[in-house]
């Protein structure tokens, strides 16, 4: 009998940009009695340090909800958090792993992707006003894509977004710092070198004219050694 399981591993990065505050977030956590694990990734509302709070106590709050309670209950808990302890606002996604694939919840327009080694998948939908008219078939002026139709702080149960992925190895989370001056693709060849993950990324934003705060964070299922059991071949019986 052969057995394969899977810890996820991951990487960080984080940029200010030309702002004058660094408003984005990420945090993980491993829950050492489970081996699960929470990502988590948002985006303050603004360039005020509320906005950055915000973020941070969304990402911090989110991580400790165990995962076999899905992100969704993660979301509603960094909702409660964020309007208890902070005056700003975020937007916000949360993923968790399961044999198999991540389960993912979002606010607002922070992404997550399915990476396969050697392409992206958009698992989240923007929740912006450009998108809302994109749905319609209509199109929309370049400053509808700032304008978020939901939140941390504002959104109700039933507006999160909700997506699962199964096969992929790999995840991506990004702020909008990093998916708006890079386009799929972009980021696709760039994860396809070995070395690269979630500083390449942040680092290509930027030097493509990027103006915002700019954070990836790159999560791999990679597989552990895996417990070999042997069963002995039948020995041939003389005729």
């Amino acid at each position: 009998m052969y057995r394969l399981t899977s810890s996820p591993v991951w990487a960080t990065a984080t940029a200010r940009g030309p702002r004058s505050v660094n408003a984005d977030a990420t945090a993980a956590y491993t829950d050492p009695s489970t081996g699960e694990v929470v990502f988590a990734l948002a985006d303050g509302v603004g360039d005020e340090r509320s906005a950055a709070r915000a973020a941070q106590v969304a990402v911090s709050t989110a991580v400790q909800v165990p995962a076999s309670q899905g992100p969704a209950a993660a979301l509603a808990a960094a909702q409660r958090a964020v309007r208890a302890e902070a005056a700003g606002d975020c937007v916000l996604v949360v993923a968790t792993p399961f044999d198999g694939g991540y389960r993912v919840a979002w606010v607002g327009d922070v992404r997550a992707y399915a990476w396969n080694g050697g392409s992206l998948r958009q698992l989240t939908r923007d929740h912006t006003v450009a998108q809302y008219f994109r749905d319609r078939g209509q199109v929309p002026t370049p400053g509808m894509e700032h304008l978020v139709t939901t939140s941390v702080r504002t959104a109700r149960p039933e507006e999160f977004g909700r997506a699962e992925a199964v096969g992929p190895a790999g995840l991506l989370l990004t702020s909008d710092g990093v998916h708006k001056p890079l386009a799929r693709a972009a980021m696709a060849e760039l994860l396809r070198v070995p070395a690269n993950s979630a500083q390449a990324l942040v680092d290509a934003a930027l030097a493509a004219g990027g103006r915002d705060n700019a954070t990836a964070l790159m999560a791999d299922l990679a597989p552990a050694l895996p417990d070999l059991t042997t069963t002995p071949l039948p020995t041939a019986t003389p005729a």
